[in-house]
């Protein structure tokens, strides 16, 4: 930490604070941030910087190669640097720096991964996984079957609470407020989510009060790096061998959805981005995939 980190916390926690209240900036984002700066904070201290105000374009700019270094992705590092900016244009609207030194930094390029789709049949294989009698099964069953049924994030899945599904009306409230969505489930994700209720959580959960809707089995609420060891161990039984990531069933459901007829702008409202163009990158997969299919088939290609 700096030798002023006293203060320099307290600045930070109100720049948090001000994204939160004044932003409504999401949970997760504000937590990415905190860990970004805080790491910032640690490679000033060791630059001997104890002072914002004092900071130039030069120790950003190291701090960027320092990121790189570290391996972090190019996409990883403007994330990074985009926190400081961020918070540089905070402390000056609040007087307490002159100029933003990482203003003139500017973002390396990132390489644009091509989404990695599971096929329908490795999301019937992948589903299949869970032994559906035991109790950790059923829970894992329902889990894997809301996410593909509704497209979600891991995030909203694992912060969802008892409170926010309708059994009687099949359906899911996620997003918080500023996002909140109600999406419909198909009849086996009702079912799984029924049987996990009934004859898995009870006993997860004995004698707790926890509202979680997904727990572990200490019977609480369940965390991302929890779900996604589950994850990658059914990914390995099925025997699928491309690079999974929680993200992959939101990916896959959209696609899957877009590839049968549905409508773009009511798959962005199911996945609840605000911007078409982020659920457009699913239609350029779509024409990419049908010209490699063309490239590859046609006789004279």
């Amino acid at each position: 930490m700096l030798n002023d980190s006293g203060q320099l916390v307290i600045q930070l926690n109100r720049y948090l604070e001000y994204l939160s209240s004044v932003r409504h900036s999401p949970v997760n984002t504000i937590q990415a941030y905190r860990r970004d700066l805080e790491k910032f904070f640690g490679f000033a201290d060791i630059r001997g910087v104890d002072n914002f105000s004092v900071l130039t374009a030069e120790d950003v700019e190291q701090y960027k190669l320092y990121l790189a270094s570290t391996g972090l992705s190019a996409s990883s590092v403007s994330r990074s640097l985009s926190a400081l900016r961020g918070m540089f244009q905070y402390l000056i609207a609040v007087g307490q720096m002159q100029s933003n030194p990482a203003r003139s930094v500017h973002n390396d390029k990132a390489t644009k991964k091509e989404l990695n789709i599971l096929t329908s049949a490795e999301v019937e294989t992948l589903l299949a996984q869970p032994d559906t009698s035991d109790v950790k099964g059923m829970r894992d069953k329902a889990m894997l079957e809301l996410l593909y049924a509704t497209g979600i994030k891991v995030s909203e899945l694992i912060g969802l609470d008892l409170s926010d599904v309708n059994l009687t009306l099949s359906f899911v409230r996620c997003g918080g407020k500023e996002n909140e969505r109600f999406i419909p489930l198909y009849p086996v994700a009702l079912h799984a989510l029924e049987v996990y209720l009934t004859r898995s959580r009870t006993l997860l959960t004995a004698g707790s009060n926890e509202k979680a809707l997904f727990v572990n089995i200490s019977g609480e609420r369940m965390t991302r790096q929890g779900f996604w060891k589950i994850l990658k161990g059914y990914v390995q039984s099925a025997h699928i061998t491309k690079d999974i990531t929680p993200h992959t069933l939101r990916h896959s459901f959209a696609t899957h959805l877009l590839e049968n007829g549905a409508d773009i702008h009511e798959i962005q409202e199911i996945l609840g981005h605000r911007d078409l163009a982020s659920t457009q990158k699913y239609t350029q997969y779509l024409k990419n995939k049908m010209k490699k299919s063309y490239m590859k088939f046609h006789p004279r290609a």
